[in-house]
């Protein structure tokens, strides 16, 4: 199962706030299989693998990374919705160039009528343009006239390496008015995420929160990911990852599975907003699927 109609997004004049929103409350381990979706990287074997792969109602996001750019993110998210699935590109506001470069971006959104998308920051040591924030990204959207119909934005469990606290709630709130959903980074504390969860629903943050959560991942083609964008070398993103990076390449150092099942038991315990999952593939495309079926079954059972 994958998550119903993507609705919402860019508010009309009458409407402040994009609509419908879930109501606060408990979630079960079912509740958040059966609404997911995954994350892929833009490598020149990434379509064929998510066509082979990947049903078309499981939605997709495309990452963007400094190393790679955004043309690459662009022309996965072009394949894939010629292909005939729902994909949202990685928009991250440090890698645009200025409002020229954005049209450009806009254009090729609409000539394949990509309507979905996931705007973030981006984590460029300086801006290649004017946006430096992911609030200063959509509001150029808006200026634009860029009609989306699903707007994700990015939310911090754990806080973020180089944003203060008191910073990244305010942005998140004011991000929250233009978006219908908020995807996670990865945490490792379900404890964590659902305190996080439930601080927000109490704030009136009313936005559906999808769970980042890595799938099942083979720790040598984590590797090779890595060192392939960029990542292995970058002591930036190690300073910052240092728990991503040691659970998932120890042996026996993570399992999705199991951290899936501890989720649900904080989450039955909380009353959030939390929706569904969307699932870090890192392109392990065909035994992440496995794995979301085995889920699913599980639970039907």
């Amino acid at each position: 199962m994958s998550e119903g109609p993507l609705t919402g997004g860019r508010p009309s004049e009458a409407d402040e706030r994009p609509a419908p929103r879930t109501v606060a409350a408990p979630i079960d381990v079912a509740g958040l299989i059966g609404n997911v979706s995954y994350e892929v990287m833009p490598f020149k074997k990434t379509e064929a693998s998510v066509k082979r792969h990947v049903p078309k109602d499981v939605p997709l996001t495309v990452t963007a990374t400094e190393s790679r750019g955004l043309d690459a993110t662009l022309d996965l998210t072009v394949a894939l919705a010629q292909d005939g699935y729902r994909v949202a590109p990685h928009l991250a506001a440090r890698l645009v160039q200025g409002e020229d470069h954005l049209r450009r971006i806009a254009e090729r959104l609409d000539d394949v009528d990509v309507r979905s998308l996931f705007v973030i920051g981006g984590d460029a040591p300086e801006p290649h343009g004017p946006f430096d924030s992911a609030k200063a990204l959509i509001d150029a959207l808006d200026g634009i006239g860029f009609r989306y119909e699903s707007l994700g934005v990015g939310g911090y469990p754990e806080g973020h390496a180089s944003i203060p606290e008191a910073a990244l709630d305010a942005a998140l709130r004011q991000k929250a008015t233009h978006a219908d959903r908020i995807i996670t980074q990865i945490c490792f504390d379900p404890d964590t995420i659902a305190s996080w969860a439930s601080q927000l629903a109490r704030s009136g943050v009313d936005v559906p929160i999808h769970l980042g959560l890595p799938g099942p991942v083979n720790r040598q083609k984590l590797m090779r990911i890595s060192a392939g964008i960029g990542l292995g070398q970058s002591a930036r993103f190690l300073q910052k990852q240092q728990n991503l990076v040691w659970r998932l390449l120890l042996p026996g150092g993570y399992n999705p599975t199991r951290l899936l099942r501890r989720l649900g038991k904080a989450l039955a315990r909380a009353e959030t907003h939390v929706a569904g999952l969307h699932i870090f593939t890192f392109n392990e495309l065909e035994r992440t699927e496995a794995w979301r079926q085995k889920l699913l079954a599980s639970v039907r059972a």
